[in-house]
Parts: structure tokens; C-alpha cells; sequence
């Protein structure tokens, strides 16, 4: 049993860490309409926008997500559930499910997209499209080309089409966003996994289960994909994405502190 002065510390860390997810979720909305200014137009899609918008999107879904298991092992742990809020969370969890399904969509839509390379026909340098309403991207970094900025993006001969949006790059480029075009696909699976084996336990201690093989098995699940995620985040890290490998650690600290709340309950 955790003494008062461990317990309030322990609770003081995580509303800390999830103070800090809500700060970095404002950064990641910016940065989602910094990118959008650059890929969208009159003619996108509703499907364009949500697509551009995903992180945004997928943060709102976890954050859900996180307050739920929070009520679920820590708040509303001692207490008999009523009906309608059981119903609730039920249909608050599935519409969270489903906005990650979105992001899963985008993110692979995206692969798709990069894995289809198309040359910038007729073209050896980059000012050539300096009136062309198109910006060059390189390591998420979206520049509109033109006069003033063409000389200083890239010295490469060929340029590709990233997609179907008013965006190109030099090869490099082009080999860096399917790069991390990947990586946020695998990291979203790594996360859903995470998920699953948190919700598993809880189900299995809702039932009585708090020791055994099934318990074991879900907790090495999470190490090795908290593992993955935190090389995920290095690679951000050494591409200088400082925010995004930030942002990582956070996460993976929420969902700690979910573990923790059921360990305490294993203890019990």
C-alpha cells in the first residue's frame, strides 16, 4: 500500500503528464493547419481536410480514451457502475475506435500515395515551379516555392510529386516522407496494440483475474511495444522532430500511470 505522501506524489506526476499531453495537442493542431495551408484548396474533399487534420483527430480519440480508462481504474473502481454510464463510456469508447480507424485510413492512404512515385515532368530545377502554386517538403517542412526561396530548398535536377497535393521534393526527400509515412503507421498499430492489452487486463480484473499467465502475457505486450514506441521516438528525436519524441514519452507515461492504477488494484 502506497504511504499519503507516495500516493499524492503519485497523482501529482500523472495530472502533470496530462497537463503537458493537453499542451502538446495545441502544438500538434498548429502544426496540422500549418501543414494543411500548403496541401489544400477549394476542391479537397471533406475526406482531404479530416485527412490533413488526422493527428489532431487521433489526439482528441486518445485523450477519450485516456480519461476513460482513468475513470475506469482509478476513479470509478470502487464504486458500482450504473447502467447509462456504463452504456456511455461504451458508446464514447466506440466513437474513439473509430476516429483512430480514420487515422489508420490517412496514414496508409499516405504510404500508398508516396509509394507512387510520379517525376516532375519537364523540369531540372526548382524555380521552374516558382509560379506554380506548389511547395517543397522535406522532413515535414513545407516551403512554398518561389522566387525568393526556390535557390535555397534544393540543388537536386529531378523533382517528384508527393501525391496527388501541390507538393514535391528532390529524391531524398521523397525517400524521407515514405520514411516516416511508415512510421506513423506503425506506430498507430504499436498504440491500438497498447490499448487492447490495457483494455484485456482491465476486463480480466473486472472478472477477478489479477494474477496468471493471461496477466503476464498483456504486460510483456506493453514493454515491447512501449520499446518500439520509444524507438520510434528516437527516430524522431535524430531527425530533430524534438516535439514529436517529447510527445512520446508523455504518452507512454499516461498510459503508465493506467498501469499503475491497475496494479494498485492487483494489490489490493
Amino acid at each position: 500500500m502506497l504511504s499519503i505522501k507516495q500516493e499524492s506524489a503519485r497523482q501529482f506526476i500523472k495530472w502533470s503528464v496530462y497537463t503537458l499531453l493537453i499542451i502538446n495537442f495545441v502544438f500538434y493542431f498548429a502544426e496540422d493547419w500549418s501543414r494543411a495551408m500548403h496541401t489544400l484548396d477549394a476542391e479537397s474533399t471533406f475526406y482531404d481536410w479530416t485527412s490533413e487534420f488526422a493527428t489532431t483527430i487521433d489526439e482528441s480519440a486518445w485523450f477519450l480514451l485516456l480519461f476513460l480508462l482513468e475513470l475506469e481504474t482509478y476513479v470509478l473502481n470502487k464504486e458500482k457502475w450504473r447502467d447509462w454510464l456504463s452504456t456511455l463510456m461504451h458508446w464514447i469508447r466506440a466513437a474513439c475506435l473509430i476516429m483512430i480507424a480514420h487515422t489508420l485510413v490517412a496514414v496508409v492512404d499516405t504510404v500508398i500515395d508516396y509509394e507512387k512515385v510520379n517525376i516532375v515532368e519537364n523540369v531540372t530545377e526548382l524555380c521552374e515551379l516558382s509560379n506554380g502554386d506548389v511547395s517543397y517538403v522535406y522532413n515535414l517542412e513545407y516551403t512554398e516555392v518561389n522566387e525568393i526561396t526556390c535557390n535555397n530548398l534544393s540543388a537536386a535536377d529531378q523533382f517528384f510529386w508527393l501525391g496527388e497535393d501541390p507538393l514535391v521534393s528532390d529524391f531524398e526527400g521523397l525517400q524521407l516522407a515514405q520514411n516516416l509515412a511508415w512510421t506513423d503507421v506503425i506506430e498507430v498499430i504499436v498504440w491500438l496494440l497498447i490499448l487492447l492489452a490495457i483494455e484485456a487486463t482491465v476486463r480480466l480484473q473486472s472478472g477477478g483475474i489479477t494474477n496468471g499467465k493471461w496477466i503476464s502475457r498483456l504486460g510483456t505486450i506493453k514493454i515491447l511495444s512501449y520499446t518500439i514506441l520509444l524507438g520510434l521516438g528516437a527516430y524522431w528525436g535524430y531527425l530533430s522532430h524534438w516535439l514529436y519524441t517529447w510527445d512520446t514519452i508523455l504518452w507512454i507515461g499516461g498510459f503508465t500511470a493506467i498501469d499503475a492504477n491497475l496494479s494498485m488494484v492487483r494489490s489490493k
